[in-house]
């Protein structure tokens, strides 16, 4: 309570200035769901006021979002409107989300790489603007992104150039709002209202009815023959909201010089969710603008966050006549911002100067996100990112097989291998030996050896192995062994040692020894001693570094 409580002005402040910014983007992406501008409202203040009591972010906002909203209007037109099984998909992806918060996923969400993130934002800000566009010339297109670009060119030849100019008009004054009236009225509610007081004089379609007061429970409800679908849409809502709110949640952390904590988070989200599912709301998540309006604003604790609720509250109380003659352009208008917004043009001005794998990456992402859907998207783009990168420390690994130095740099050591008379070959591994570099592994060991009679195989500076490794190792073993060789292998500590022991890489006639000098030792005597070396073969002796 005394953290609730150390803020009062400030958090009252941006609770309310908040609450105002989050209103017109409330109501518009609540149409741009299909479920309707009031599911709009009801979603923001079911997750905006239990998200802030019970999350892990205390000046975060939240409330519908971009990604979110395209997910559900998907759902949408796929279960051709059914609000029951919608509002059940929101519930479910609040269990699924608290779930997450309760088993730590929170900590694994954060390392999705970046190129991915940006790829699949600047994919669900391309899909907010086609799903406009038609909107913005006076025209209803079929739900779907291919939908919506394929009713363009119908759009075109007949635009209604009232409702564009409405709209473009919306879309300007949301950005050239002056800043100093900013603080007063948010731009984004300044060209609601002008837009909206602009209409009455125009004929234009506006929302109309809406309904005013408390709202109904919505139980869930089960449809066998679409039960799929609905826990499809209920884990990508999950999914993507965890990583919404957390990314923004870094985004206050920053502002605030704070650490949020992410499985809280998304145990907030979780029953925020929940609750909006089950009083007809939309889904929502962390939203990046209203937080940083509440930050700016003052808002430091919790109880920004439910202030911002209490205020939508209250205008779903009291003002939705008004809000009846909001006409759609308008909203459009809005949406076109919100999507404009969510693009990420900070990385795309720089995208030329980085790396051009991560580049590719970005634009597979939102390509797929446009054009196929969100989970593919993210699962394929997390994919590709973890093979480059496994592909990127295997080469590592790799590489450093080519370095042979000429001399051990410890001299007893040095003096002992000396004494092999060449007849023995070392090969000395370093770093954390995984499935990257098992492939070639064996394959860049046989390059190396040539006609020696003793192969030392030094793990002392390996921390940790994969089974993968160890059956490359095994496959080393056993091919010098066919070849005559006898085989020491050293240094393992305990961890790897047991790796090794649980594949079988530790074969009968492989002599294993705990230190590289006692293996020396060891080979000095086998190469030396008549009838022991398997052969009077001369090689020189090789330390590479893995």
């Amino acid at each position: 309570m005394k953290s609730l409580l150390s803020n009062v002005r400030g958090d009252l402040t941006g609770g309310l200035t908040a609450g105002i910014v989050a209103l017109p983007l409330a109501l518009a992406l609540g149409v741009a769901s299909g479920v309707g501008p009031m599911a709009g409202l009801y979603g923001a203040i079911a997750v905006g006021f239990f998200a802030a009591l019970l999350g892990g972010t205390p000046s975060q906002i939240s409330g519908p979002t971009g990604p979110m909203v395209v997910v559900l209007a998907g759902l949408f037109a796929s279960l051709s409107g059914d609000l029951n099984l919608i509002f059940t998909a929101v519930i479910l992806a609040g269990v699924f989300q608290i779930v997450m918060g309760f088993t730590g996923v929170g900590q694994y969400i954060r390392l999705v790489p970046y190129p991915v993130i940006s790829g699949f934002m600047s994919g669900i800000g391309a899909i907010i603007i086609i799903l406009q566009l038609g909107r913005l010339m006076g025209h209803e297109p079929p739900g779907g992104t291919i939908g919506a670009l394929s009713y363009l060119p119908t759009a075109l030849a007949d635009i209604d150039f009232v409702t564009l100019g409405l709209g473009l008009g919306t879309l300007v004054i949301a950005y050239q709002w002056p800043a100093k009236l900013g603080k007063f009225v948010p731009g984004a509610l300044a060209a609601l209202i002008i837009g909206t007081l602009v209409s009455l004089f125009l004929d234009t379609p506006v929302l109309g009815n809406i309904p005013t007061g408390l709202p109904e429970l919505h139980l869930p409800v089960f449809d066998k023959s679409k039960a799929l679908l609905v826990l499809e849409a209920a884990f990508i809502l999950a999914v993507l909201g965890a990583i919404d709110s957390l990314l923004t949640s870094l985004v206050a952390d920053n502002m605030t010089r704070t650490r949020h904590n992410s499985n809280k988070e998304l145990i907030g989200q979780g029953v925020g969710n929940t609750i909006a599912g089950l009083i007809g709301g939309i889904a929502g998540a962390g939203a990046t603008m209203r937080t940083v309006v509440n930050i700016r604003s003052g808002g430091k604790e919790r109880l920004s966050g439910m202030v911002h609720a209490l205020v939508l509250l209250a205008i779903v109380l009291g003002l939705s006549p008004l809000a009846a003659q909001i006409p759609h352009a308008v909203l459009a208008g809005i949406l076109v911002k919100v999507g404009l917004d969510i693009i990420d043009w900070s990385y795309l001005k720089r995208a030329h100067t980085g790396p051009r794998w991560d580049f590719a990456l970005m634009l597979l992402v939102l390509g797929l996100t446009v054009f196929v859907d969100l989970i593919t998207a993210v699962g394929v783009g997390v994919v590709l990112a973890a093979l480059a990168y496994v592909k990127q420390v295997a080469q590592l690994q790799l590489d450093e097989v080519r370095k042979i130095p000429d001399n051990l740099a410890d001299p007893e050591e040095d003096a002992l291998l000396k004494q092999t008379r060449g007849k023995v070959q070392m090969f000395s591994f370093g770093g954390p030996l995984s499935f990257g570099a098992a492939a070639d592994l064996g394959h860049h060991v046989r390059e190396k050896v040539s006609s020696a009679s003793a192969l030392i195989l030094d793990f002392s500076r390996v921390p940790s192995m994969d089974v993968s490794a160890a059956m490359a190792v095994e496959t080393i073993t056993s091919d010098a062994k066919a070849a005559g060789r006898k085989v020491i292998m050293c240094g393992a500590l305990e961890e790897v040692k047991t790796v090794l022991d649980n594949i079988n890489a530790h074969q009968s006639g492989v002599t294993v020894c705990a230190s590289r000098k006692e293996a020396l030792a060891i080979a000095v005597e086998m190469v030396n001693t008549p009838g022991k070396d398997g052969g009077s073969h001369s090689a020189t002796g090789i330390l590479a570094n893995a």
